[in-house]
């Protein structure tokens, strides 16, 4: 659940003082050179400074708990970034920069740039392989894009971009944009992001063929004769076609058009929802939070060109 009436929301000092418990729950720690010492460590007052800067004596520079992260050097009111990485991690079926720069009062150009330094903190900063011994792992392939019903004005059909996914069954899900369905380049994310103890799940394209021979096991179901379950429920890529019917949703409903540029990072939100969709949204957005740590994104970083 997530209380829009919580003051982390309306406060930039209460949002201060709720990331700084998520960040340093035992104390300040120097960002630049990671003193946690409470002695060598000061918090600098006066009509001149604002709330939350620190000093430390180890190495003779101040520091806040933005610093190092995605929020640092940011305009934006630190209770309005809280509020946005609640509302992106609480939306289903996602939430537009349009949307979230009515709601904030901030520009859409600010809130296309935090709707990205948001999906950057929700990049896993160290995703291990999916799958295992005795774990299932589902893979499909699936096209995103828009509809021309969908657009105000430029009635051409969006170009529709290839979307592999990998879903760990009652696990974690990796989403990739793939060039094509060729097996060199599926086999390339595949291997790379799943362990080869696991027990493959696909359907009949032959480009599984000779990738299925990598990993303990691979099961196959046959779709084009309509057949989506066999075995007694247990060979089916459903899971995975589950993850896509919210990725289209997310599409159609919210955003209508993802440009090619930007559509790892949306991937990356998805799965993040995904993989943390046992958990309630203020927590999943804690998380999201917590993942903004030790990462940068640059305006120029991600291209300005068709923002969606």
């Amino acid at each position: 659940m997530c209380d829009l009436t919580n003051p982390i929301f309306t406060d930039a000092e209460k949002a201060r003082e709720h990331v700084e418990n998520l960040y340093w729950p035992n104390g300040p720690a120097c960002r630049h050179c990671g003193n946690a010492d409470p002695e060598r460590i000061s918090k600098l007052t006066g009509k001149s400074t604002r709330p939350g800067v620190y000093w430390c004596n180890e190495c003779n520079k101040p520091f806040t708990v933005t610093v190092g992260t995605v929020m640092e050097d940011s305009k934006i009111p630190l209770n309005k970034w809280v509020l946005a990485f609640h509302l992106m991690a609480a939306s289903k079926k996602g939430m537009s920069a349009l949307q979230l720069s009515r709601m904030l009062g901030i520009t859409y150009k600010s809130a296309w740039f935090l709707c990205h330094r948001i999906r950057e903190a929700m990049t896993p900063s160290n995703a291990g392989p999916i799958g295992g011994e005795s774990k299932i792992v589902e893979s499909d392939e699936t096209v995103i894009g828009g509809k021309a019903k969908n657009r105000a004005y430029n009635a051409k059909e969006p170009k529709k971009h290839t979307v592999m996914t990998l879903v760990e069954r009652d696990g974690q899900s990796r989403s990739f944009h793939v060039a094509n369905v060729k097996a060199k380049t599926l086999r390339e994310k595949i291997v790379t992001t799943v362990s080869r103890k696991s027990h493959l799940m696909t359907d009949e394209l032959t480009s599984y063929e000779p990738i299925g021979k990598e990993f303990d096991n691979h099961t196959t179901v046959n779709h084009s004769a309509n057949e989506y379950v066999r075995l007694g429920g247990f060979a089916h890529i459903n899971t995975a076609e589950c993850r896509f019917s919210l990725m289209k949703r997310a599409v159609f409903g919210t955003h209508h058009s993802i440009s090619e540029a930007h559509l790892p990072r949306y991937l990356v939100e998805w799965d993040h929802k995904w993989n943390y969709r046992k958990v309630t949204d203020a927590e999943r957005a804690t998380i999201a939070v917590k993942g903004a740590e030790g990462k940068r994104l640059m305006y120029n970083q991600p291209r300005e060109a068709d923002h969606t």
